[in-house]
Formats: C-alpha cells, structure tokens, sequence
C-alpha cells in the first residue's frame, strides 16, 4: 500500500455559490469523513489532484491528507465527481481509515501470460476488470493478477478461483466468470449473425422500394 501526500485546505463557505467560487480559483471542493471524527470541509488544488489521478488512476488510492491546523489524516478515495464532459472535478470524498481495521475496496483486474488457447485462435474475454476485496489496508493490492497461460479454448478462471492469500477475502454469493477463452467460431458467428441482419435489412429496404414504385 502507497500513501499519496496530498495537502488540503480548510474551508468554511457551503453551498453552490461558494463551490463555484473554489472552482473558478483552480480548487476543488471535498470533504474528509470518518466513523469517530467529525467530518471536515475541505478543499483541494485542482492542478495537485489531476497529477495523482494521471499517475495514478482512481481506483485503491491512499492519502496522507496534511490539513492545515490539523493532524495529517490517512484516508482513502471514497467517490468523486465530475462535471457533465468529464472533464474537471467537481466534488471528493475522502474516508478516513483506521490501519488495522478491514476495508471494502475495488482494485482492478490484470492477466497475465499469453493463454494457450489465444495462440490457438481463441479470444481472450474479460467479464470482470474490477473486483471487490475486503482487507486492512497494508494488504490492499494494488490490483489482482491472473495468470492465463495455461487456459485452453473454453476454460476460465471464476472468483472461488483465486487465492489472494489469508490476509485478503473476495467477496461473492456466485461463483462468476472473471475471465475465459472463447473459442474463434463463436467470433465468427457472431460476425455472421451481424452480416446476415445487415443483408435482411438492405433486402427489406429493396422490397419497400419496389412496392412503392407499383403503387
């Protein structure tokens, strides 16, 4: 587990009007929530916080938050949110962590190898690119690694699969399908099945033509 120092400042304003003024000076609104603290209003350089995501994606971050008149907090990425093009931050939420404590958290999923049926002319799909894990958070990983190589033409790997070790659980009430090799004719029919819909249509479009030019 990385913690990311990130500072932070105090802010006392609330509401739209003083949202929009934060993020008019390059800040970011957000707030730092805990079980046995009370929450605190916090705002976030927009230029700081767009370097960490760009290095670091979203998804299992930890912070050193250093708020100014405080104690620095540890904290993870609880949500965020972004404007209607996706394009800056909008709001983040911050949940403190209490280190010898278990955690729910997302981390992504990665494979590893060549599969053996992929050299033979299957496909690689991947059903699930995230997974929830539950953990302390020395032990988050910073994703879950699969290895392939050894997967025929219609095996998979499900969920009871994987062993991240005592320390770390997976939760699931199904045993889904995280990642499988399809076989290459199950590609094909699909192209198939599109072209034949794509030929339906010119024909039906051709037979409406003809009625209309009888009419």
């Amino acid at each position: 587990m990385e913690l990311i120092e990130l500072s932070v400042a105090k802010r006392e304003a609330t509401g739209k009007g003083a949202a929009r003024r934060l993020r008019a000076d390059n800040a970011i609104p957000g707030i730092v929530y805990g079980a046995k603290k009370e929450p605190v209003k916090v705002s976030i350089d927009a230029a700081s916080f767009d370097k960490v995501i760009r290095e670091n994606g979203t998804t299992g971050l930890f912070f050193d938050l250093e708020i100014e008149g405080e104690t620095s907090r540890r904290a993870m990425l609880k949500d965020f949110q972004m404007d209607p093009f996706g394009l800056r931050y909008q709001h983040i939420d911050f949940h403190e962590i209490d280190m010898d404590a278990k955690i729910s958290i997302v981390v992504p999923v990665e494979t590893e190898g060549v599969s053996a049926g992929v050299k033979e002319g299957g496909m690689l799909q991947i059903i699930r690119r995230e997974l929830e894990v539950i953990c302390k958070p020395k032990d988050t990983p910073e994703s879950v690694k699969l290895d392939i190589s050894e997967l025929e033409i219609g095996d998979g790997i499900h969920v009871a699969d994987i062993d991240l070790g005592a320390e770390i659980e997976i939760p699931f009430d199904t045993n889904f399908t995280v990642v499988t090799i399809v076989p290459p004719e199950s590609v094909s029919e699909e192209e198939e099945l599109e072209e034949e819909a794509e030929i339906g249509e010119v024909a039906e479009g051709a037979a409406g033509e003809t009625e209309a030019a009888a009419e």
